[in-house]
């Protein structure tokens, strides 16, 4: 039924900026003259349409209604603009118009199609006049362009100020999240010397499971036992890679073999993950104000997180002098906790774990340190983006202690590459090194068992 978002006649029109639409194109390579068949006359279009809709709608209600409610109550009135203005145009492009439209009322504008799309996994946007966008790990440039750096400007002061944060000239970094919990980074002038830059990391709808990796060929069958028996289990799990390497959909899907009963606290800069269990309890860390103060950073949390009796934490990425904290979490009661960190080998993740708990500045030596961490973390499981876009858990380690001042690495599952495809597609194999964990002993105490052939090098996993 038409009006029900429509200004009354005793409602005041209150003047407003001229906003700027851009076009919503679909994806490709480059942008084409079928893509935006009028070109700066339908950005024209565009932009008078929009001050047309925003001076008769009441947009406190429309905030209210669904996207469909909006495009039934904008479509005719759409119709009789474009009748009035005598522009040609057909039924696929009338319905783009309105649709576009309505993204840039209620959504964020030209990236809104973007975001709808679950095969993207990445939106770049390089200044107003470059999107990409990474689709199955593969970089591509799509058509899709902001009118210019007002108009992106706009969209990312829609993002920021959905949660409270603020990017200007004094602050002119911020990472934010959409409401769909995709991670946001933008950076601005003048440390962004061409204009706005900003990244997009969008999450799944439906969060990966370990056995939907193995589906990916990101992992085996009898590694998804050894990390599903050691989370319930209760052994303390350190997921390192690198950026971009799925560490984050890693520790979401070991996160799914957590006891429903155990109450959990997650510890994040940007609240990404997405943990199914009941009993969550969720910390965000806050960037200082215009005073540059009311900062709570990581460690602070930490700290709060202890008198918060939780069973297990989860810290979405260690980079700091919280790694103190973290570590003697897990060793005084919170075993089963997880966190990650990048870095590039197991072995990496073991020595940048000592520099963070340094960065403290608490009075410890270095054998301390890797005391404290080798007591702390139980399995370091490495995650890699390979050269084809495609992500695997290339090794699997178990922490097992000390032997005189260096902490003692045992790889029970690793990747091993064996050749590049003409298609550029790496062909490896996952295979079992031969060792067998030391816990495993223990936790068949608690009736976790491995089948007989997990651990064996000569058996294909």
């Amino acid at each position: 039924m038409l009006g029900r978002f429509i200004k009354g006649p005793n409602e005041q029109r209150m003047p407003h900026p001229a906003p700027v639409i851009a076009p919503v194109n679909s994806v490709a390579a480059a942008p084409s003259a079928e893509a935006e068949p009028h070109g700066e006359d339908f950005l024209t279009l565009k932009v008078e349409l929009h001050r047309h809709l925003i001076d008769r709608f009441n947009l406190a209600a429309l905030e209210t209604a669904s996207k469909d409610e909006i495009l039934d109550e904008i479509r005719p009135i759409v119709r009789e603009f474009v009748r009035g203005r005598n522009v040609p145009l057909n039924a696929r492009e009338l319905d783009q118009l309105t649709s576009d439209t309505a993204d840039e009322m209620l959504g964020l504008g030209p990236i809104e199609p973007l975001l709808k799309d679950d095969s993207i996994a990445d939106i770049l946007i390089n200044t107003h006049n470059h999107v990409f966008i990474e689709r199955r790990g593969v970089l591509e440039e799509t058509s899709i362009r902001f009118r210019d750096e007002a108009h992106l400007l706009r969209i990312i002061n829609k993002i920021v100020s959905a949660i409270g944060r603020r990017v200007d000239e004094s602050a002119p970094m911020v990472d934010a999240r959409l409401s769909d919990g995709s991670r946001v980074n933008i950076a601005v002038r003048p440390i962004s010397v061409d204009g706005p830059l900003v990244s997009i990391r969008k999450f799944s709808k439906h969060p990966y499971s370990l056995e939907r990796l193995v589906t990916f060929n990101s992992i085996r069958p009898p590694m998804v036992d050894l990390l599903r028996i050691a989370v319930q289990a209760r052994k303390s799990i350190l997921v390192s890679g690198g950026t971009g390497s799925g560490k984050t959909t890693l520790l979401n899907a070991l996160s799914s073999y957590i006891p429903s009963k155990e109450r959990l606290v997650t510890i994040e800069d940007a609240a990404e993950l997405q943990l199914q269990q009941p009993h969550v309890g969720r910390l965000e860390t806050r960037p200082p104000n215009v005073e540059g103060k009311g900062e709570v950073r990581q460690r602070e949390l930490l700290k709060n997180a202890l008198r918060m009796r939780p069973d297990r934490i989860i810290v979405g990425e260690v980079r700091g002098e919280e790694a103190f904290d973290m570590l003697q979490a897990m060793n005084t009661g919170h075993e089963g906790s997880m966190t990650t960190i990048h870095a590039n080998t197991p072995r990496d993740a073991v020595s940048r774990l000592e520099q963070m708990v340094g960065m403290a500045g608490m009075p410890m030596t270095n054998d301390s340190i890797r005391a404290q961490i080798a007591s702390a973390i139980d399995i370091i499981v490495q995650t890699q983006r390979l050269s084809d876009g495609g992500r695997r858990v290339v090794s699997i380690s178990e922490l097992t202690g000390m032997e005189g001042n260096v902490v003692q690495l045992q790889e029970v599952y690793h990747f091993v590459r064996r050749d590049v495809g003409a298609d550029g597609t790496i062909v490896g194999d996952f295979r079992a090194t031969g060792v067998r964990p030391r816990f495993a002993q223990e936790v068949a105490t608690l009736g976790h068992h491995f089948s007989k052939d997990a651990f064996n090098p000569q058996v294909p996993l």
